[in-house]
C-alpha cells in the first residue's frame, strides 16, 4: 500500500481564560526515576513566565502516556500558585484524525492518475473513502490516492501532548515550578555478560542497564535513577548483539552508578546527566568488569529433563567472591574463549533480584557428553497404605579427561522414606532429596535406591 497523504497539522487550540496562555521559558531541569514495572516518575523544574493573577498556562514536551491523575505542579519559591483547573490534551494530529474531523464536510481527493473527486466525506477505513458527490456516491480506494485537499484544518488537534492549567499566580511574574507526574512507556532492565575462565572456576562479569523510552517525548540532560524491586501498583487499564557484548567487556572501566538501599528496594543513581530520546534504547554500564569466583555444576532432575543433564554456573554475591552488591533482575549471557581465543556464546538465563551474599545460579544449557537414564525396577505394596519402589539411575560420562560430579534431584508430593540406597542422600525439604554421583571419564555409575511411600 502506498503512503497516505497527511494534511498540514493545525496549531494547538487556545482554551478560554482570563488572560492569554503564559509562555513557558526553555530553562528546565529534569529528573527521571524509572521502575521495573513500566513506570517512571518525571520531575521537571521549569522557569515560567506567569505574569500576575489568573491565566492559562500551557506546557508541552510531556509524556504522551502520562497518568493525568498523578500530575502535580508546585512552585519552587515562596508565593502562592493556585491550580484551579487542569487538562491533559493528547488529541494529536494524524491523517486519520484529520479525516475523522472532516466527516460530513467537503473535501477533494486527487488520484495517482491526476483525476480529482470532490464530495462530502461520509466514512473511511484503512482501505476506502466514501464520498457523497450529490448526486451519487464515490468509493475511492486509498491505495490510489495521491493527495487529499481540505478547505481548512480542523480545530482541537495538537502536534504534541500538552498539559494545560488555569492558575492564579500570587507570586513573582517569573518563577520556577516543579511539574511531576507518573508515566508508562519508560522501562529498564539489567543485562549481564559473563566470560567463563579457562578452568571453569570463575567468570569475568559485567553489568549493563538497558533503558527504553516509548513515552512520546525526550528527556534531555536528565538526572537518572533506577529503582530495582517489585513495586505494588493498582492495575491499569530491543535488539541485542553478541558482538556488542564482547565490545562492552573490553571498553567498560568505571563504575557509573551509585547504589543505595531505598525503603524495601534498591536505588541506582547515574553519576552524570543523560539524555533519553523518544523511541530510543540506551545502554549504560551498571558496574565494570569484575572477576567473580564460580562453580560449574551438573544436575539431573528426571521429572524436568528425562535424559539431559543441566549445566549451571553458581556464584555467591559476596565481597569475598568478587561481587557483594545488590543485583537487579535481568538476563545473564555467558561466553567462553575457544582455543584460538575467540569468545563464543554458550548460553543465557534470567536471574531475579539478588541481595548481597545470596547465591546466583545461571543455567547455561545441557551437557553434550553426559547422559542419564532412569528405570523403575520394582514396585510392590507390602500393606494397603504403603508402596515400595526400587529406582535405578545410570549416568555415563563420555568426556575424555574430566571427572564430574552430578547432583541427582528427586521429588515427590507423597510421604516418603528412603529404605536403602547405593549413594548417600540429603533430604532438602519435605518433597525433595538429592544424591551426588561422581563419574570418571569414559565410565558409567549406577545409582539405586529403595523408597517407601505411605499415607
Amino acid at each position: 500500500m502506498s503512503s497516505r497523504p497527511v494534511a498540514t497539522p493545525p496549531a494547538p487550540t487556545t482554551a478560554a481564560a482570563v488572560a492569554p496562555p503564559a509562555p513557558v521559558a526553555t530553562d528546565r531541569t529534569l529528573a527521571l526515576t524509572v521502575y521495573n514495572a513500566d513506570l517512571a516518575l518525571v520531575k521537571d523544574v521549569r522557569t515560567l513566565e506567569l505574569g500576575e493573577g489568573r491565566r492559562t498556562l500551557r506546557v508541552t514536551d510531556v509524556s504522551a502516556k502520562i497518568d493525568p491523575t498523578s500530575v502535580h505542579l508546585v512552585p519552587e519559591d515562596e508565593g502562592e500558585l493556585a491550580v484551579i483547573e487542569q487538562n491533559f490534551q493528547y488529541d494529536l494530529v494524524s491523517a486519520d484524525r484529520i479525516l475523522d474531523r472532516h466527516r460530513d464536510l467537503e473535501l477533494t481527493v486527487i488520484g495517482a492518475d491526476g483525476t480529482s473527486t470532490s464530495g462530502t466525506l461520509l466514512s473511511y477505513d484503512d482501505d476506502n473513502l466514501v464520498l457523497d458527490r450529490k448526486p451519487g456516491l464515490a468509493i475511492l480506494g486509498r491505495e490510489g490516492v495521491k493527495e487529499i485537499r481540505f478547505p481548512e484544518l480542523p480545530g482541537g488537534l495538537i502536534t504534541r501532548p500538552t498539559l494545560e492549567w488555569l492558575v492564579d499566580n500570587g507570586g513573582a511574574a517569573r518563577r520556577e515550578a516543579q511539574l511531576s507526574y507518573l508515566t508508562s512507556g519508560v522501562t529498564w532492565h539489567a543485562e549481564y555478560v559473563a566470560v567463563v575462565a579457562p578452568e571453569d572456576d570463575g567468570v569475568a562479569l559485567a553489568g549493563w542497564v538497558s533503558l527504553e523510552n516509548n513515552s512520546g517525548t525526550t528527556y534531555p540532560d536528565a538526572t537518572l535513577k533506577l529503582v530495582a524491586g517489585d513495586v505494588h501498583l493498582v492495575p491499569r487499564q530491543m535488539a541485542f548483539s553478541l558482538k556488542q557484548s564482547m565490545r562492552r567487556i573490553a571498553t567498560m572501566e568505571e563504575r557509573q552508578f551509585e547504589e543505595q538501599a531505598f525503603f524495601e528496594y534498591h536505588l541506582y543513581s547515574l553519576l552524570r546527566p543523560t539524555t533519553l530520546a523518544d523511541r530510543e534504547t540506551k545502554q549504560l554500564a551498571l558496574f565494570p568488569t569484575t572477576p567473580v569466583r564460580a562453580t560449574k555444576t551438573y544436575t539431573y532432575e528426571r521429572k524436568r529433563d528425562k535424559t539431559k543433564v543441566r549445566v549451571t554456573l553458581e556464584m555467591r554475591n559476596s565481597e569475598e567472591d568478587g561481587l557483594g552488591i545488590p543485583l537487579p533482575k535481568g538476563t545473564v549471557r555467558v561466553f567462553k574463549a575457544e582455543r584460538s581465543g575467540s569468545q563464543e556464546f554458550v548460553g543465557e538465563d534470567r536471574i531475579g533480584h539478588t541481595a548481597k551474599d545470596e547465591k546466583v545460579q545461571v543455567t547455561v544449557g545441557y551437557a553434550f557428553d553426559i547422559v542419564a537414564e532412569h528405570h523403575l525396577l520394582k514396585a510392590v505394596s507390602p500393606t494397603k497404605t504403603e508402596v515400595d519402589q526400587v529406582h535405578e539411575i545410570r549416568i555415563r560420562n563420555r568426556k575424555e579427561s574430566e571427572t564430574i560430579t552430578v547432583r541427582v534431584v528427586e521429588t515427590s508430593s507423597e510421604n516418603w522414606r528412603i529404605l536403602s540406597s547405593s549413594h548417600d542422600h540429603v533430604k532438602k525439604d519435605a518433597s525433595t532429596f538429592e544424591f551426588e554421583v561422581v563419574v570418571r571419564p569414559g565410565e558409567e555409575q549406577v545409582l539405586t535406591y529403595d523408597i517407601r511411600f505411605y499415607e
